[in-house]
């Protein structure tokens, strides 16, 4: 069994963050390690409060796990401080350094749905200087690409530039700018070597789409660590965080957890 590690953010009602993205992972056939960046109190309703992990402590847990569980990829969420940034930044620079090229895949948490701040100006400037030059794959919201690209994106014909921007700023980066605000909810994939492809998608009405973007990007990563070219993967993603929402049941008094492991059901 392929060993995979998410670094994120812990969501106490295990709609998003690790819990979310270890659900994910088992539903793939792969075994998730984690690295917990920032504590959060949370539940369906929205984030009360957040509490980022010492540097130290990340820092120690990521050296630990590589020295005996190394992972066939990477996914890093919420981040929550610049230091921490520059932490996971370091860590992946010595990967590389020895000749590791494992996938890595960048959900730039940067606001919690309910609207809370999640990194500070610092930390997404430190998120565009240090992580996205040594990431393989980036996958924003529109908000989120608004705010890295630095340009206003609301519409889907906002995206094609603001990916392209965005893309420059890394080496052989992959941009999936994630159009789930949209109608349709369209995606735009921007490849490493330029090619640009829309990915449908279909407007479910549920009110259980907490964590869609730890979702998309551990099924991302999931699917390139198991052998799918880079159009494959964001496509079976999509299809992944689709049949999540259309198959969750209702729980919590506001926006509910979608169902990650809907594959082991369906099995």
């Amino acid at each position: 069994m392929l060993t995979v590690l998410t670094i994120a953010g812990f969501d106490p009602s295990s709609g998003a963050g690790v819990t979310a993205d270890l659900m994910v992972f088992a539903a793939h056939g792969l075994f998730g390690t984690s690295c917990i960046t920032s504590l959060t109190v949370q539940s369906t309703v929205g984030v009360r409060a957040s509490s980022a992990v010492p540097t130290e402590l990340v820092r120690d847990t990521l050296d630990c796990l590589q020295s005996d569980l190394p992972a066939a990829g990477i996914k890093i969420g919420m981040l929550a401080t610049a230091a921490n940034v520059g932490v996971v930044a370091g860590f992946l620079e010595g990967l590389r350094a020895r000749g590791s090229r494992v996938p890595v895949v960048l959900d730039p948490v940067l606001r919690s749905s309910s609207g809370r701040d999640l990194l500070d100006a610092e930390g997404v400037r430190a998120m565009r200087d240090r992580l996205l030059p040594i990431v393989d794959w980036v996958t924003p919201n529109l908000e989120e690409l608004g705010t890295l690209a630095g340009r206003i994106v609301m519409q889907k014909e906002d995206l094609p530039t603001a990916a392209r921007d965005l893309q420059a700023m890394g080496r052989g980066l992959n941009v999936v700018a994630t159009g789930g605000h949209l109608i349709p909810p369209d995606d735009l994939l921007v490849r490493a070597g330029g090619e640009m492809d829309w990915l449908p998608g279909e407007q479910i009405v549920s009110r259980s789409t907490h964590g869609t973007g730890c979702a998309f990007s551990s099924a991302l990563l999931s699917r390139l660590v198991l052998g799918d070219s880079g159009l494959g993967a964001a496509m079976m993603a999509k299809r992944y965080v689709a049949e999540a929402i259309r198959t969750a049941e209702p729980m919590g008094k506001g926006i509910g957890p979608v169902n990650h492991l809907w594959p082991l059901r369906e099995e």
